[in-house]
């Protein structure tokens, strides 16, 4: 244990034995929060005390109001940021973070930021993502209105956890604790409210060490009105469709790749089946319109399937994955695949073409080899263009 100095808010030097390596980072955006944004920063400092750590309170500002020229005034350092979103500020303030761990919330006294000594703790341990959770701490009563407490948040973590396999019980707690490597290495790109989900789905994409601590959640302090309220009735609304927007754009595979692999082998078998003529299964018969449907779902699952491989490769998250890909897949022998299919697509359907020559250029009938010809060719068209795209993105990646 180490023996340090902690500057306390009125700039005295207070001798003070410190149990946490780490130094602390508490960063926390701030817009026109005069009214509260003192008595944060000294919950701030009070948390830091309590915990027996050393840290420093940074305030990302985009007010109009007093509220930089109070916070400074009770110990915090202020970073002026144009107002561009919660994320923005996030991004903004990294290069300004001197602590070996970073503690994110709302400076509206809404999480109580004296109690930080469960975040230290699990990162002290290891962790290196600490999400809050206000379900297993504490919801002071009207401190979330009962749509967003008993439907929205619970639903919408279900789904993180079941898309993601997940098990977070509160994936909208603003309040949250990580390694500045960890933050850097997540690299957050959203802007506004959604960075959060952001967050949850790089961490796991990324396998950080990740654990999860109990909360108190306050209701807004009389006169304080919250920025949803501020924005307009529709504000939750719109957090929520941006979050959601999140979990697709950050794990395609979940909403990409898994479906188009099972559209395309539905389509493949259907089309194979009956590539011979009908069948009859039961007594139910498949001919042409069940063919038909089997070549729209073999090319519409590999469009899907080769979209969401082009984005969890853009994503950049899953360094093996892209590796293995860029592997089995090079310039040549996508071109070759390619050629391979339109090529026996075309074989297959001059038995067409002969029939047409043969009736007087006139197309007396559609024949099942035919068209799962035209599925071939239209598979090697596929499969050339995703061969360029996946080409441009390895060249802009410098691989």
């Amino acid at each position: 244990m180490s023996r340090v100095h902690t500057e306390t808010r009125e700039g005295t030097a207070e001798p003070t034995d410190r149990p946490v390596r780490g130094f602390v980072s508490i960063v926390v955006p701030c817009l026109n929060e005069e009214l509260v944004v003192g008595e944060f920063v000294d919950w701030c400092w009070e948390g830091l005390r309590a915990a027996g750590a050393d840290g420093e309170v940074i305030i990302v500002d985009s007010s109009t109001d007093r509220s930089p020229e109070i916070a400074e005034a009770h110990g915090a350092r202020v970073v002026r940021v144009p107002k561009r979103g919660l994320g923005r500020a996030y991004i903004d303030a990294i290069p300004h973070i001197k602590g070996d761990y970073v503690i994110m919330g709302d400076c509206d006294l809404t999480y109580d930021f004296r109690e930080l000594k469960p975040f230290i703790e699990q990162l002290e341990a290891g962790a290196e993502f600490v999400m809050g959770s206000r379900f297993k701490g504490y919801i002071e009563p009207e401190a979330m209105p009962r749509l967003h407490q008993y439907f929205g948040t619970p639903f919408t973590t279900w789904i993180l956890n079941r898309l993601y396999g997940t098990k977070f019980s509160d994936i909208h707690c603003g309040m949250r604790a990580i390694r500045i490597e960890a933050l850097k290495k997540i690299r957050l790109q959203s802007q506004g409210w959604e960075y959060a989900s952001e967050m949850i789905l790089k961490a796991v994409r990324l396998k950080l060490k990740t654990a999860e601590v109990p909360v108190r959640f306050y209701k807004d302090r009389e006169g304080r009105e919250s920025v949803h309220k501020r924005v307009g009735w529709y504000s939750p609304w719109v957090a929520g469709w941006d979050n959601l927007k999140v979990m697709m754009l950050y794990a395609p595979e979940v909403f990409l790749i898994a479906p188009g692999v099972a559209l395309l082998a539905l389509g493949l078998i259907l089309s194979l089946a009956l590539i011979g003529g009908p069948i009859h299964i039961g007594g139910l018969g498949l001919d042409l319109h069940w063919m038909l449907l089997g070549v729209t779902l073999s090319t519409i699952g590999y469009s899907v399937l080769q979209v969401g491989v082009l984005a969890r490769i853009g994503n950049d998250l899953h360094p093996a994955f892209r590796e293995r890909v860029m592997r089995l897949i090079s310039f040549n022998r996508g071109a070759l695949t390619a050629l391979g299919l339109a090529a026996a697509g075309v074989g297959i359907n001059l038995v067409l073409v002969v029939d047409w020559a043969s009736s007087n250029f006139k197309l007396s009938s559609i024949s099942h080899p035919s068209v799962f010809g035209l599925l071939l060719v239209l598979l090697g068209f596929q499969t050339f263009a995703f061969t360029l795209l996946l080409q441009i993105f390895a060249r802009r990646s410098g691989q």
